[in-house]
């Protein structure tokens, strides 16, 4: 079993936080952009808004 500083980090393009691998994105990591729905979701309200 890996430890949870060993797996693979990205930084959040919405609030700019690291964010570790999860089993559920082993699929697409390559796409993953964002830590968490509510960032994804800020992130389309606020390029609406301009």
């Amino acid at each position: 079993m890996r430890k949870k500083h060993d797996l693979p980090q990205k930084t959040c393009q919405h609030c700019g936080l690291p964010f570790s691998w999860r089993r559920k994105w082993a699929r697409d990591w390559e796409t993953v952009k964002f830590c968490s729905d509510r960032c994804r979701r800020a992130r389309h309200n606020e390029s609406a808004r301009a």
